[in-house]
């Protein structure tokens, strides 16, 4: 007679803890989505400002003006598609059909971003970057508010939660490393040139495929909890009520937006920061990425394991002063060599960030479940976004002031000293949100893991 099979500890613990009998998923299955969400959302915030100021000369008033549209737009889908996650009810589950619908269609939306018709210009050019930016906006909080609610409800307990987030993480780096470091390369020298847009398009065509692909591949093989899509359905108001009376929801949402929009600043600027602060070809983008990246992706490892012994709070803290000491590296670099070694000590602190910021965040929506009785994760993590839709409004604004401090308008008028400008765009904006979240997080006190508040 053969011997029972005995399940691993962690499964165990999340059966208990669901309880339920389903059989979990494994966390590579629901980490690959990562891959897919990643790509389409990074190329456009990593290319945006080149393809549409710096190539077809788009202002950066305009641009910015566009950016408060967009995040007031964002800021008001986010919770109503964490909402409507939350109330669906189908025999697929609650989240994966809004992942197999919002997958081609932020794959589409990206390619239209990426094809603006040479001829356009003045308000057409600004009408174009407005409706596929807030569409593509829109599609990536479908596919995220549905993503990100899977995590706290397929691994309730806490250890292969952290696991689990690191190879998610471990795959959004590839994204980026695809996405960021290698498409300078793609766009201005594989399938276009420094001063044309037709690589863009053919780019954004190979992504969106890639990214279909991952998030399909993602939602068939994840495993509901069925139990969560037979409580009671929340009602909206008296839902977003409770959220916005949670203090925590305030304090670790301004405190986790420091950190996402220095990052998005960075994604956002790096590209020109190569070109103008260091005056090298945008293609040398792909050596600074790369390492940035590379660096990210082997510490997130030591910081999994840093975060089984000390607890994820103490070493979220510890994460973001060691990004703030990247950026003030970053604004000494004057060749690609000290760019490079700047890079590892953002690197280093970017993974910190990465292997914390989303334990920070699982803690307080399972002090909501316990507290509600209802898993809200969708709507509360579509409202935690609205803090993450923050960076559209300060990214937008920090480049406007490019063009008040330093006659940044666009590629075709750009100002005396852009290498300045992208520097401080690059570095003095980002350090100075760190340096806020460094200290703010020390007077945050997180909730014991699997604790109601």
């Amino acid at each position: 007679m053969r011997p029972a099979e005995v399940p691993p500890a962690g499964d165990v613990a999340d059966r208990a803890a669901a309880g339920t009998t389903v059989r979990p998923t494994p966390p590579w299955r629901y980490a690959i989505g990562m891959f897919g969400t990643s790509i389409p959302i990074n190329l456009i915030k990593g290319s945006m400002i080149l393809y549409y100021v710096d190539i077809l000369g788009l202002d950066v008033r305009a641009y910015g003006i566009v950016m408060v549209i967009y995040a007031i737009i964002d800021a008001i889908d986010n919770p109503v598609l964490g909402y409507l996650s939350d109330r669906t009810r189908t025999r697929f589950g609650r989240r994966r059909p809004w992942l197999l619908v919002g997958a081609p269609l932020l794959a589409a939306c990206m390619v239209a971003f990426f094809s603006a018709p040479d001829s356009l210009e003045g308000v057409g050019l600004v009408l174009w970057f407005a409706v596929f930016a807030i569409g593509c906006e829109a599609f990536d909080s479908m596919l995220n508010a549905n993503y990100g609610a899977l995590l706290p409800e397929l691994f309730p307990a806490e250890r292969r939660r952290a696991v689990a987030n690191s190879l998610r993480q471990g795959f959004q780096l590839v994204a980026l490393v695809i996405s960021l470091a290698v498409t300078p390369l793609l766009t201005t020298q594989v399938f276009g040139t420094e001063t044309t847009t037709g690589g863009f398009t053919t780019t954004a065509l190979i992504y969106g495929a890639i990214a279909v692909l991952a998030i399909t591949f993602m939602a068939l093989s994840v495993r509901e909890n069925p139990r969560y899509s037979t409580r009671q359905r929340p009602r909206f108001l008296p839902a977003i009520a409770s959220v916005v009376r949670n203090p925590l929801f305030w304090q670790v949402g301004l405190v986790g937006a420091c950190y996402g929009i220095a990052m998005a600043l960075v994604l956002s600027g790096v590209q020109l920061y190569v070109r103008y602060s260091l005056g090298l070809p945008v293609a040398n983008a792909l050596y600074l990425q790369g390492a940035v990246i590379g660096v990210t992706a082997l510490a997130l490892l030591g910081w999994t394991r840093l975060v089984a012994r000390f607890g994820a709070p103490r070493m979220w803290r510890i994460a973001f002063t060691v990004l703030a000491a990247g950026f003030v590296a970053l604004f000494f670099a004057a060749d690609l060599v000290t760019g490079i070694l700047a890079g590892v000590v953002l690197g280093l602190g970017w993974s910190g960030m990465l292997a914390t910021n989303d334990l920070i965040v699982a803690r307080v929506l399972d002090g909501d479940a316990a507290r509600h009785g209802e898993h809200r994760e969708g709507l509360f993590l579509s409202a935690f976004g609205f803090f993450g839709r923050l960076n559209g409004v300060v990214t937008g604004l920090a480049l406007a002031s490019l063009g008040v401090f330093f006659g940044y308008n666009s590629g075709d008028d750009p100002g005396n000293d852009p290498g300045l400008a992208f520097r401080i765009y690059l570095t003095v904006y980002p350090f100075a949100l760190a340096v806020i979240g460094a200290i703010a997080s020390r007077f945050i006190r997180i909730p014991e893991a699997g604790t109601p508040q």
